[in-house]
């Protein structure tokens, strides 16, 4: 789940409707996982919620903390009573077990809620970890780099694009101190963060098919191509994308499938997630640069479709359509009652659709049909169709949460 908040709850870079989540997710459950790439503001959250509640923070990267946790039972059950926070949980996932037996020791004592805080900077790996030990007993909560619903204006989020979403690169004093940091969070990743999660590959080989990746941002992807460009082999390739998935930096955005009679388009497209990122990797350093490059059009649809699925409720998919016959939708939200919801990405200020954008919504007769453009009205533009600009949108699946 996601949570959104405006420019003036950036304070500390804490989210506060996440932070109000976070605090009644643990009188409900007996531990929750913060999921979300490094930098995201994990730890200051947590530190946040734990001075509340009188915590333990432990860090498991570091070697003295690793050390109280080499009898885990016996250090644990001695804190039972008070939160514990345990910080890049997926380093010890022996504690998973452990964990479960603490949990339901600390049940049959009258104690439910608030027992364990657990962060982690993976995504699938994560989730199997806890999903297969814990269930029934955690509850998970994504955050997400700043989002345009976190931003008070227009100029702002343009900056918002060109930056990303990463605390310290949005909130740079200016955009080259900006470039600079995400430059450094790239080479962390690569050098010290990856190896820790796979097979170590030199960091020189990851950087340029992370680069190349970026290159077909928001194309089908193409497996081969892409160890063919990096002279890798392509079981090489999908494992360095399902690690970059895995690691919450890259998204794979489905293809969505129907049994309407038509050839339909069945590869992944695929997407770095933050717009920051992607412009390091591709050297755009500022606005005018971003604006005339070939990948403006792309990158753009790229951050729309992440600020509208960070803003999308619980059990909302996101996905795309396209037939062999041009029928497309840029992004389809599908909805949990089997509504579905067709989005058209436009970085043009007077926006319309694509003949094949009415094509597909034929095939599919949506519920709610928009254009997303970067102006600041919304409007009908026929077709049952509404021009909207991505705040109003992503106001609106927000405001669904609820």
């Amino acid at each position: 789940m996601h949570f959104w908040y405006h420019a003036s709850m950036i304070t500390g870079n804490i989210p506060r409707w996440l932070a109000t989540e976070l605090h009644r997710r643990l009188d409900d459950v007996p531990a929750v996982v913060l999921l979300g790439p490094r930098q995201a503001g994990k730890t200051t959250l947590a530190l946040a919620e734990g001075e509340v509640r009188g915590a333990l923070y432990l860090d498991l990267e570091s070697e003295r903390d690793r050390a109280k946790l080499s009898e885990p039972e016996l250090y644990l059950a001695g804190q039972i009573g008070r939160l514990v926070i345990l910080d890049e949980v997926h380093r010890t996932p022996g504690l998973f077990p452990v964990l479960r037996g603490l949990i339901d020791r600390a049940r049959r004592t009258g104690r439910r809620s608030g027992l364990y805080l657990l962060l982690g900077s993976a995504s699938l790996d994560l989730l199997k970890q806890s999903g297969e030990t814990l269930a029934g007993r955690v509850s998970y909560l994504e955050l997400t780099p700043f989002s345009v619903l976190e931003v008070a204006d227009v100029p702002t989020y343009e900056r918002l694009w060109l930056r990303g979403g990463f605390p310290d690169s949005f909130l740079a004093p200016s955009d080259a101190q900006s470039r600079r940091w995400r430059e450094d969070f790239l080479r962390s990743y690569l050098e010290r963060d990856i190896p820790q999660f796979g097979p170590r590959v030199a960091a020189e080989t990851l950087r340029r098919f992370w680069a190349m990746l970026a290159h077909h941002h928001g194309s089908l992807l193409n497996v081969a191509q892409l160890a063919r460009n990096v002279g890798v082999d392509a079981k090489t390739a999908a494992g360095y994308i399902d690690l970059l998935v895995d690691l919450l930096l890259v998204r794979r955005l489905p293809a969505w499938h129907a049994n309407l009679g038509k050839r339909l388009v069945k590869s992944p497209k695929v997407y770095v997630r933050d717009s920051g990122v992607l412009h390091a990797l591709v050297t755009i350093d500022d606005r005018e640069a971003l604006l005339g490059h070939p990948l403006a059009g792309a990158s753009w649809e790229g951050f729309v479709i992440e600020n509208l699925l960070a803003a999308a409720p619980p059990g909302v998919t996101g996905h795309f359509y396209r037939t062999g016959g041009g029928a497309e939708i840029d992004l389809l939200l599908a909805w949990p009652d089997g509504r579905l919801w067709a989005v058209e990405i436009k970085r043009s200020l007077t926006p319309r659709p694509e003949r094949g954008f009415y094509a597909a919504c034929a095939d599919l007769d949506p519920a709610r049909r928009f254009v997303v453009y970067p102006g600041d009205e919304t409007y009908p533009i026929g077709g049952d169709t509404s021009a909207i600009p991505l705040e109003a949108l992503a106001r609106q699946l927000a405001e669904r949460t609820a």
